[in-house]
């Protein structure tokens, strides 16, 4: 179903469900029987907090807790939204009265936000059940009253852009959420290319031949365990007059299934292993949604996808890999395989000449136990390129925080055989010894690595997001393109 959103400062027509936003200390403003209903529920409006109540005229009440107004932002306004949607999902239209919401300082962004909360919590991934309970909006509408400087046709491209964005990431989630025995390396380039014709990217795939051929050792031998060969996607989005400027390059990694290697994972470890290409699927949704917007940008996607699979013929711990730029990785732990990957995918942005790389990828534990499920690492080469990946995160309503890129700990991937190794110091800094050994791939480029094992995949219900892929890191690289200043990397 299509999900129209609009907004109205006319008397609108009416819904099946209305929905107020209610500031801490506001409760009796309500009014009437509902401010009572909400005195006996011991509702204070707390963020998250959302309770449902017969309306006028058969219709739903909805009111939704904000928490305090004078903290009131864009991503505070996308899980009021996205409250809201929950409590009113078997409804086919809403009405949200955001009269009593203070205006952000630009109406176009508040907006959009509250479209993106909208359009993020109603989606869903029901391809594999036989009774899916799908969201059954299909209008939403928003009423500012006489509030806001927000002509009509402001509004709309606001909503144009966040339901372009939104579709990005869901995108991104669908990828992640499809098991493994759907979405292989191959698959994932059959769907890429489908995606690239409708928006008009440019689309170049390596298969293993070609990958050997090229020198890709970290790739190939990640992928020399399993039945269905690795690929390398190679995506381009160019817009008009950026022709012959120096490109952002995005890597991603995309380990489309990761039982380990021989250095095989427990089977609780392997329950979520189909979202290791978190990273590779999020540059597709952004990059997606880059060429939609119009974003004027020259950007390259550079995406690596192997399985890792245990085999007679798979990578053994010992094994000494040739990456592209013809430095050599000891494998030590064939489940580090992520940096194995992106060695040569970085190699190859790196030889793009572009402005500055970023990857993403799902690549430590270690991330996760420093900064928790929500927030992502990342590490910079450079002050330029950090700051203004930081600045597009924080935009985007995404959350990251830089992390130590200490040379001091490069002696931790020394290697006896070879120029290092591809685990760390046993207990010590796992996610910055694997950026470490990342950064010995991307020459002198201005570069970001975003460690997003945590928030990749969301493990409960909350707010605009459910249970599964979350598509993290699609907004903030279409904001990211949109924004970047080449002169202050």
């Amino acid at each position: 179903m299509t999900l129209e959103i609009r907004v109205t400062k006319a008397t609108p027509a009416p819904a099946q469900a209305l929905a107020r936003v209610v500031f801490e200390g506001e409760q009796e403003a309500t009014g009437g029987a509902s401010s009572e209903f909400l005195r006996l529920r011991r509702f204070q409006a707390k963020p998250g907090e959302a309770v449902v109540m017969p309306g006028e005229q058969s219709t739903l009440l909805i009111l939704a807790g904000a928490g305090r107004k004078e903290t009131l932002d864009a991503e505070k306004l996308r899980r009021v939204l996205a409250e809201i949607v929950r409590s009113a999902w078997d409804c086919e239209s809403l009405l949200v009265d955001l009269a009593g919401v203070p205006l952000l300082p630009d109406p176009n962004e508040m907006i959009a936000a509250a479209a993106e909360g909208v359009l993020l919590a109603s989606y869903s991934y029901g391809k594999h059940k036989t009774d899916p309970r799908p969201c059954r909006l299909g209008s939403v509408s928003f009423t500012l009253g006489d509030q806001g400087p927000l002509s009509e046709a402001e509004a709309d491209a606001a909503i144009e852009r966040a339901s372009v964005v939104a579709q990005g990431v869901n995108l991104a989630r669908d990828l992640v959420n499809d098991p493994a025995g759907d979405l292989y390396p191959q698959r994932f380039c059959e769907l890429a290319a489908e995606v690239a014709q409708s928006v008009g990217l440019g689309v170049e795939v390596w298969d293993e031949v070609r990958i050997k051929e090229e020198g890709l050792g970290g790739l190939a031998g990640v992928g020399a365990g399993s039945a269905r060969p690795p690929r390398l996607l190679k995506l381009t989005y160019e817009a008009p007059g950026t022709e012959g400027t120096p490109p952002l390059a995005l890597v991603g990694k995309g380990i489309t299934f990761d039982s380990g290697g021989l250095s095989l994972k427990p089977a609780g470890g392997m329950e979520t292993m189909k979202t290791d290409m978190s990273g590779a699927a999020a540059i597709l949704g952004a990059l997606s949604a880059m060429a939609r917007l119009g974003v004027r940008a020259r950007v390259v996607g550079i995406l690596a996808l192997s399985e890792n699979m245990p085999s007679g013929s798979a990578t053994k711990p010992g094994d000494v890999l040739r990456a592209r730029n013809g430095k050599t990785i000891e494998v030590l732990n064939t489940d580090a395989e992520g940096r194995l990957v992106l060695a040569d995918a970085l190699s190859l942005a790196a030889e793009q000449n572009p402005a500055a790389i970023v990857d993403l990828a799902t690549l430590t534990g270690a991330c996760v136990v420093a900064l928790g499920r929500d927030i992502a690492g990342v590490f910079s080469n450079g002050e330029g390129i950090g700051s203004q990946l930081k600045a597009a995160a924080e935009a985007a309503g995404e959350k990251i925080w830089p992390l130590p890129l200490a040379p001091e700990y490069r002696s931790h991937i020394d290697s006896e055989v070879a120029d290092m190794k591809n685990i760390g110091a046993p207990g010590q800094a796992g996610a910055t010894a694997a950026a470490l050994l990342l950064a010995e791939f991307v020459g002198e480029v201005p570069w970001a690595h975003l460690d997003i094992a945590g928030p990749a995949r969301s493990h409960e219900e909350r707010g605009y997001q459910h249970k599964g892929g979350s598509g993290f890191g699609v907004r903030t690289l279409v904001r990211l393109a949109s924004s970047l200043d080449p002169a202050a990397l």
